[in-house]
């Protein structure tokens, strides 16, 4: 067998394991496996918060982010769809730091720091990462497929949900339609239209 032979031989195996997990997750949460679109306000329920510890063994609440955008990922090292998406997240946090907007990765590996610190440290992540446990995931739905990434508005209520590989696109254009919103908690943002800025 060529090389090539082996190749194209590992990508049939490699495509049959995709489905197949695919299969399993359509099975599992068939009303999930989507990318969302942003929801309207009215329709977006607040996001669970949580207490997690990051690489440095400081505490981080969900909370602490209230009044920016947050890209909230679950992810894995072993999760191939979730080694594309990083990198991207990293260029969004660059770009849109500034703005108001910070990416969280939640890193599901059961070995821990262990796995997870070799492998930031590797692709240089310039976002925070805590490690999550089962009862993050059950506060979230379950995540029952990797990975799992939840677009949070500054109020901290979910706005979007994407489970599986989505498209950059998706994500920046979500980004941007929430960057665009200010904080509620700014007594002009709270006004309506036309009313003044009457304290």
């Amino acid at each position: 067998m060529t090389k090539r032979d082996t190749f194209v031989a590992f990508l049939a195996l490699a495509g049959a394991g995709v489905w197949s997990y695919s299969a399993w997750v359509k099975q599992h949460s068939p009303n999930s496996v989507k990318a969302a679109s942003v929801k309207p306000d009215n329709q977006r329920k607040p996001a669970p918060d949580f207490t997690l510890k990051d690489a440095d063994g400081k505490v981080v609440h969900l909370t602490d982010y209230r009044g920016k955008v947050v890209l909230l990922d679950f992810w894995a090292t072993w999760c191939g769809p979730c080694k594309i998406e990083i990198p991207w997240f990293m260029e969004m946090q660059r770009k849109n730091k500034d703005k108001g907007f910070e990416v969280l990765g939640v890193a599901m590996d059961d070995e821990g720091w262990e796995v997870v610190k070799p492998f930031v440290a590797d692709l240089n992540v310039n976002y925070r990462i805590v490690i999550g446990n089962d009862s993050t995931a059950e506060i979230y739905g379950g995540v029952d497929a990797l990975p799992t990434t939840f677009l949070i508005d500054r109020e901290g209520k979910i706005a979007a949900v994407h489970v599986g590989l989505a498209s950059k696109k998706e994500f920046e254009d979500g980004i941007e339609e929430l960057l665009q919103i200010p904080a509620a908690g700014s007594a002009r943002a709270a006004l309506p239209a036309g009313a003044g800025a009457k304290q």
